[in-house]
């Protein structure tokens, strides 16, 4: 599905039904240097399943149009206008790792638009290491291969694709050495310099989840606490063995999840 936002092509999978805005919308928001194909399991079930989704590709990312947008709230007013684009009044937000920025950004911008949260792989601030930074501002393949090293949890590392024969972590290196550099390096420049997490927490009215991954080397589940214990009512999951790309890796238990609070 495309969608014009601020007057750029987006573009959106719909988990092969039609996006209707009274059928309960849910937005998905991925990762940095990421698109919306992390959340191919999770798209088709929802869809199938009485929600309207929407896996959106952010700006300068996927299929959507660029430039990629440089802070977490500029993303957050990016979200509110995708919702008016697609006519839904309400969404529920789910997002991963700088997703889960741009959502909590946007349920505190717009806490009438938000309706459910869910926030993955996801602590109050995300500092990214100089040497991954220079990388991607520099295009070069370190910037992936540090993110899938320490983005991917052990067994990953390993194996245990679902499908035999596929390696989570190569499938890793495909999805973000294929990022536009200057989208890759601008959402990570975002991640490390958003320190607005605590107040936008605090802000959240919506029914919220978090989802963490117990082996998370990125965003280790026990940082998020502080976190968890600002928004009114959040609930925590933690997925047993998962790291950061749970959605990948542990894809059924993260769908459950999903599927309680979106």
């Amino acid at each position: 599905m495309e969608l014009r936002v601020d007057g750029r092509r987006v573009f959106a999978a719909t988990g092969g039904q039609p996006f209707d805005p009274d059928r309960a919308p849910v937005v998905l928001l991925h990762g940095a240097g990421m698109d919306h194909t992390v959340w191919q399991l999770q798209t088709r079930w929802l869809a199938h399943h009485g929600r309207a989704v929407l896996a959106v590709d952010l700006p300068g990312h996927g299929a959507s149009e660029g430039p990629p947008l440089q802070t977490i709230d500029d993303l957050a007013r990016w979200t509110v206008a995708l919702l008016d684009a697609a006519g839904a009044k309400t969404a529920a937000l789910a997002g991963h790792s700088m997703g889960a920025m741009i959502a909590l950004a946007t349920a505190a911008l717009a806490p009438d638009r938000v309706r459910a949260l869910a926030l993955l792989g996801v602590t109050p601030e995300m500092p990214v290491h100089p040497d991954m930074l220079a990388a991607a501002r520099a295009g070069e393949s370190l910037a992936s291969e540090l993110m899938c090293a320490w983005g991917f949890g052990a067994r990953a590392q390993l194996g245990g694709h679902r499908a035999p024969g596929l390696w989570m972590v190569t499938g890793g290196l495909r999805l973000i050495g294929r990022a536009d550099p200057a989208a890759l390096a601008a959402d990570l420049a975002a991640c490390s310099a958003w320190k607005g997490a605590l107040d936008a927490a605090g802000a959240v009215r919506a029914p919220a989840m978090l989802i963490l991954g117990s082996d998370d080397k990125m965003t280790p589940a026990s940082r998020a606490k502080p976190l968890a214990a600002k928004i009114a009512g959040a609930r925590v999951t933690t997925i047993a063995g998962a790291g950061h790309m749970m959605m990948i890796e542990r894809p059924d238990e993260t769908l459950t999840a999903l599927a309680q609070v979106v």
